[in-house]
This record gives structure tokens, C-alpha cells and sequence, in this order.
């Protein structure tokens, strides 16, 4: 009896776990792995897996899914819903919940490599099947590739991977080129001085001072980049003081830059530092902020050659049209380093999982934003069906179009 990708998939909705923290995960995944047959290796990088189907001579092929979940508090009413709590880095106690979808990239994968592994005798060659932690803090590649996963392993010729995504169950968005932004994620810490709230004049205060700082960071992207080009300035946190008649010693942000290649990741992070520094000055801020890069990630960037073919490929499993350009997506990833550090193609697309009747429905009134929940949304819950069988069927035509 095969995998029942349903009950997989659900099940690990229902226990989703912070980046470095999926150890659950990883247990269903080896479970998975040993009942299939398929040799793995476990925590690397932590707690990534990688296994290897070796099948004659060929090309060798990473797949990738990565396995960890967000600090969301579920918000779909699904009766599998997340109802899970973790605790992050920080030490804070936070609601769990698989925002990204990464439970559904976790259930394709081994999916995919039970359908490859009951069809040995129609393909040959390797695959390498990377099941990759902590992908929200961009890091989980680069911890695997660090615990030697490059060199542990059969080194790729080409690296593919998948994402849900809020289009229609059924299509497959890719691109050449660029398909998903360069990130960084910055850590800025506003120093004033502290005092009582009834005499704000004997302090710098570094509430004030982060306000204005906040506001003025909208102007970067609205006044200082070309608006034919792409780049997204976000604050996503915000911390400062413990009660309302404190004014504390100091203000902490963190920030979400995003941009298409390097030439704008110098520009924006420039651009940022000018203006943080600037209004620390114009506080009167007796210490200069600093500025901490907490993670960068690279474009993601399709080859050119092999998305081309592997169009087709789609194409061809799944009918014409099935195939759409859905633009670059200013969010981030961090797959691509497997590629870049074995100099090798990337391949990288996505697959809807929303119901096509309800996408229709909300396109023609116009309410996509409003209606259609994104990653990373409290309501982000893909359908399962036919979702589960097109991630599946995804990995295993891109597989089988590279290997011989």
C-alpha cells in the first residue's frame, strides 16, 4: 500500500515546528525514507535529511523541500488545524503554524520518490532528495552545505524545487531568469537615553526617534527607486520599552529588504543606513544605531536552458496553458545555494493550491488581495486536492526530463 498523502499531509499541518527545531518532521520523513527503501542521512545541518536512490549510470538530480513552519497563530478553522506552540529564538513562547505551505512540500517530495522509486525500471541515474530545515531564517541550506551535504552526497548536475503558492490548483508558475528576490534582513537598535515619562526633556527618546525612522524608511522605496525597478523596504518588528511611564534607553527594529540583483541590494542598504543615521542625528542621539545584517539571501535564478525544457515537460504531463509566467515574486528563498555552491542549474517554480472555482470568482470581482489568503497569512491553507497529486506529479516530471 502506497503513501496516503492526505493523512501524511495533514498530519503534518497539524504538527508544524520552528526552523531547526523540526524534529518530528524529520522522524516522519525517515520513516517514509526507510519504508521506500532509499538510503538517508540524518541531522545535517541540525536537522536537515538527505537520501539517495541510486539507479545506473546518469545524471544526478537534487529535489528539495524544506520542512519548517512559522510563529503563526492559525486563523483557517480547518479540523486540522495547528493548534501547536513553540518557543523561539528569543525564548519567547509562540503559536506555530504551516503558513508557507512547507508541509505540502515535505508530503510531494516523498511522494515524488515513492512514484520514482516504483519506476526504476523507466528511468536511470541518482537522485538526491534534500529534506532542508529552517528555510524561513534562510539559513537551512547553507547549515546543510556547511556539515559537508555537497560532498556526503553524489554532487548535483541540476537542483529543482517547488513552492505552493496562491494560484489555481492545476497551474505551475515559472520563470527564466529571476524568479524570487535577494534578501536581507537587517536588526537596527536606536540608542537614546532613558528617563521618567514626566520629563521627556531630560531624554533622548528612542520611541520618537524610531517612529520617525520608520516613517522616513517608507520614502526609499517611494522617492529614491525608479518605479519601472523592484525593491520592498519592510518593518516587519518593532520593540521599545516595558511601561507607559518609562521612556527606555532604546528602540529596536527589524527590517525586510528585498531587491532583483546586487546592484540594488547596494543601493537600497545605503540608502537605509543614510536614513537611519540621519534621524539618530536628528534625535540629537548621543550613540551612533548600529546596523546588524542578520541574513542575506541571493536571487533565485532559473536557468535559462533548462526552464525552458522543463516547460515543455510540463506542458506535455499537463496540457497546454497549464504553464503561466507569474512574474518575479519579491519574496525570498534560500535553495538557490545549493546550485550556486555546486555550479550547477536551478530550476525553481511554483504550483497553486487554491480552489480554481474560488480564484475565478475572486478575480472577476476583483478581491484576489482581499479574498485569497497569501503565505505566511494566519488563513493560508492550500486545497488538498488536486494539489497533493500535481505537487507529486511536478517533482517526478522534473526529475525523469533531467535523468536518463
Amino acid at each position: 500500500m502506497g503513501i496516503d498523502l492526505e493523512a501524511l499531509y495533514t498530519d503534518l499541518h497539524r504538527h508544524p515546528e520552528l526552523s531547526f527545531q523540526e524534529t518530528r518532521t524529520a522522524g516522519i520523513v525517515t520513516q517514509h525514507l526507510t519504508a521506500l527503501g532509499i538510503e538517508f542521512e540524518e541531522q545535517i545541518g541540525r536537522t536537515g535529511i538527505a537520501s539517495v536512490i541510486r539507479n545506473g549510470d546518469g545524471p544526478v538530480v537534487w529535489l528539495r523541500a524544506d520542512m519548517d513552519g512559522l510563529p503563526v497563530e492559525e486563523r483557517t478553522g480547518l479540523a486540522y488545524a495547528s493548534t501547536a506552540r513553540g518557543i523561539d529564538p528569543s525564548g519567547t513562547d509562540v503559536p506555530v503554524m504551516h503558513a508557507c505551505g512547507h508541509d505540502m512540500h515535505v508530503t510531494a517530495l516523498l511522494g515524488a520518490l515513492e512514484t520514482l522509486v516504483n519506476t526504476k525500471d523507466e528511468w536511470s541515474g541518482t537522485i538526491v532528495a534534500v529534506f532542508q530545515p529552517a528555510e524561513e531564517y534562510g539559513a537551512g541550506s547553507q547549515a546543510m552545505i556547511a556539515d559537508g551535504v555537497l560532498d556526503r552526497f553524489p554532487r548535483p548536475d541540476i537542483v529543482l524545487g517547488q513552492h505552493v503558492t496562491p494560484l489555481p490548483a492545476g497551474t505551475i508558475g515559472v520563470r527564466s531568469g529571476t524568479q524570487m528576490a535577494a534578501s536581507d534582513g537587517l536588526t537596527v537598535t536606536l540608542l537614546g537615553r532613558g528617563g521618567h515619562g514626566s520629563r521627556p526633556h531630560s531624554t533622548i527618546d528612542p520611541v520618537v526617534m524610531a517612529a520617525a525612522t520608520v516613517m522616513r524608511l517608507q520614502t526609499i522605496v517611494s522617492r529614491e527607486v525608479d518605479p519601472r525597478d523592484v525593491a520592498v523596504v519592510t518593518v516587519g518588528s518593532i520593540h521599545a520599552g516595558l511601561k507607559n511611564n518609562i521612556i527606555p534607553a532604546e528602540a529596536k527594529l527589524e527590517l525586510s529588504l528585498r531587491y532583483p540583483d546586487d546592484e540594488a541590494r547596494a543601493s537600497v542598504l545605503e540608502k537605509v543606513e543614510r536614513v537611519v543615521r540621519a534621524e539618530a542625528q536628528a534625535s540629537g542621539a548621543e550613540q551612533e544605531p548600529t546596523i546588524t545584517i542578520d541574513h542575506s539571501l541571493p536571487p533565485t535564478i532559473n536557468d535559462v536552458h533548462s526552464t525552458a525544457r522543463l516547460t515543455l515537460a510540463f506542458d506535455a504531463a499537463f496540457g497546454e496553458g497549464t504553464v503561466v509566467d507569474p512574474g518575479m515574486f519579491t519574496g525570498s528563498e534560500d535553495v538557490s545555494w545549493f546550485a550556486r555552491e555546486a555550479g550547477v542549474p536551478l530550476v525553481f517554480w511554483f504550483w497553486g493550491g487554491v480552489d480554481p472555482a474560488i480564484y475565478a470568482a475572486a478575480l472577476a470581482s476583483g478581491t484576489i488581495a482581499r479574498d485569497i489568503p497569501t503565505n505566511h497569512s494566519p488563513f493560508f491553507a492550500p486545497v488538498l486536492h488536486p494539489t497533493l497529486e500535481v505537487g507529486v506529479e511536478a517533482l517526478v516530471v522534473a526529475a525523469r526530463e533531467f535523468l536518463d
